[in-house]
């Protein structure tokens, strides 16, 4: 079996196999941290709000659409209010602007980029310590995410993704997370190939999925960032 920080697999037939996983001590686990670290960072989310709302115009808050748990029983795939398959439930992320207003008005959704002109000198900060992320402790009391697990994507990238890139909808088997292995593993995506090698990595962790997982990859978030933020 593959440990963590071991190069992820890559396989076109994998199956996400079943762990003895317990989900009300799971939920339990994400509901007391993510409240613990909401009253821990909140003075530090009130002054990246102010340093917002001071240095650019538009809301503070940035609320976007993401795919989230897939709550069906396996093989069927849940849809959306127009009866779209995109692979998940679909919820509202929050999360501090980092953007100017209508980025992507013209664009619609594209990733961003390095030295992406649309982020804000304060967004780009934030960006870098994952401050703009703090927001999403509410996502995770809300049972939207879990403090660890795959990214959310934005169900029109999800649509593109899916039939692009092998084992991507299985993803959607757990709840999404704020971090993860792959948050941890890799930068932002830019292109496909790093949505390939990001799936590996998600995959990897649906293979591994535990408590004690979760504690190892929330214990090397902190160092990954530093080391992130010390390269800018």
């Amino acid at each position: 079996m593959l440990r963590l920080w071991d190069a992820p697999f890559i396989d076109q037939d994998v199956s996400v196999r079943e762990v003895g996983v317990n989900p009300d001590l799971v939920r339990a686990a994400n509901v007391a941290f993510a409240g613990a670290l909401m009253v821990l960072t909140l003075p530090v989310l009130l002054l990246a709000m102010l340093a917002v709302r001071l240095t650019s115009r538009g809301p503070v808050i940035y609320r976007q659409v993401r795919v989230g748990l897939d709550r069906r029983t396996r093989g069927n795939q849940s849809e959306c209010r127009r009866g779209e398959n995109i692979g998940g439930r679909p919820f509202t992320i929050y999360k501090l602007r980092t953007m100017v207003v209508d980025a992507e008005q013209g664009t619609g959704a594209v990733w961003a980029t390095s030295n992406d002109p649309r982020i804000t000198p304060v967004g780009s900060f934030l960006r870098a310590t994952r401050i703009d992320e703090l927001p999403q402790l509410w996502n995770v009391l809300r049972g939207d995410m879990n403090l660890v697990g795959p990214r959310p994507e934005r169900p029109s990238i999800v649509m593109m993704l899916k039939d692009e890139v092998d084992g991507y909808t299985l993803r959607h088997r757990v709840r999404p997370g704020i971090t993860g292995l792959a948050q941890v593993s890799q930068a932002y995506d830019s292109n496909v190939d790093d949505v390939r090698r990001k799936v590996s990595f998600d995959l990897t962790y649906l293979n591994q999925r535990a408590l004690s997982t979760d504690i190892k990859i929330l214990a090397r978030t902190v160092p990954v960032i530093l080391k992130r933020f010390g390269a800018n």
